[in-house]
């Protein structure tokens, strides 16, 4: 018989176009050699050209759904990305909290690159006060950073704050990305202290669904075993690797090739 591989659970929205959200993040999981299991958060009018409309999920059948996947599988790592409102975050926080999973990666996702609000106030709240502080590790943006913060964020030495500032929120563990600013670097805030990982950039308009990219890459390198630091430098390999043998789709930001290289990054 094959030896079953690790299974991650995703937490996320729904892209019609499969570059980011739920879809995505199983490829994603796939392409790292686990076996994806979802639970979705929101719909969404969307391609690459931007988000047209948002509509949530009901958080009770949200709830029903989780749970009777935990009923039914080990779960290895859980990615959380859109939680789009307040009840969906409520269904979520409480969910965590129940099934206390191992490996909890968190992609605060605020707004879409095109500008779209993607999680209400009353999800924020939640997600600061409730999810947060579960998750293992949370991968912020620049903006979103800035947005959960208030602080400024758009260079190496406001990362580092930033990072800190969300650890004193009471995140564990904080990976700040910055693929997008003038010199691609992440920042990584922990107990060990801080690392710093950069990157060249690559000319290319395939970066749609990056951050929910990344952060399941992540929980797919922590549920293979790997230490925290180590899981990071190898989900931000995939990520542009997948930026540099991305092709378009349509006539708006294309999707990375979240099947570049096979399981290249399972082993």
């Amino acid at each position: 018989m094959v030896e079953s591989p690790p299974v991650v659970l995703t937490i996320a929205g729904f892209d019609p176009s499969s570059g980011a959200g739920i879809t995505a993040d199983i490829k994603t999981i796939a392409a790292h050699g686990c076996y994806g299991v979802s639970a979705i958060t929101a719909l969404t009018v969307q391609s690459g050209l931007g988000v047209r409309r948002v509509a949530p999920v009901d958080p009770k059948f949200l709830s029903e759904s989780l749970e009777e996947l935990i009923e039914d599988v080990k779960v290895s790592a859980v990615h959380i990305g859109m939680l789009a409102n307040g009840g969906v975050a409520e269904a979520v926080a409480g969910f965590l909290e129940r099934a206390r999973p191992a490996n909890i990666v968190l992609d605060p996702v605020v707004r879409s690159s095109s500008g779209a609000s993607l999680l209400d106030p009353g999800g924020v709240e939640v997600l600061l006060a409730r999810v947060m502080p579960l998750a293992d590790v949370m991968t912020p943006n620049v903006d979103e950073a800035r947005s959960l913060t208030g602080l400024e964020v758009g260079n190496l030495d406001q990362m580092k704050v930033a990072a800190e500032r969300l650890r004193a929120m009471g995140a564990k563990a904080v990976v700040v990305t910055g693929g997008h600013l003038e010199r691609a670097m992440d920042v990584l805030a922990s107990q060990s202290g801080i690392e710093i990982f950069r990157a060249g950039r690559i000319a290319s308009s395939n970066t749609h669904g990056t951050g929910c990219a990344f952060s399941s890459a992540v929980a797919c390198q922590l549920a293979r075993g790997r230490p925290l630091k180590t899981a990071v430098l190898l989900a931000k390999a995939y990520v542009l690797l997948a930026i540099r043998n991305s092709y378009a789709i349509g006539g708006g930001s294309g999707p990375l090739n979240h099947f570049y290289g096979g399981t290249v990054f399972e082993s």
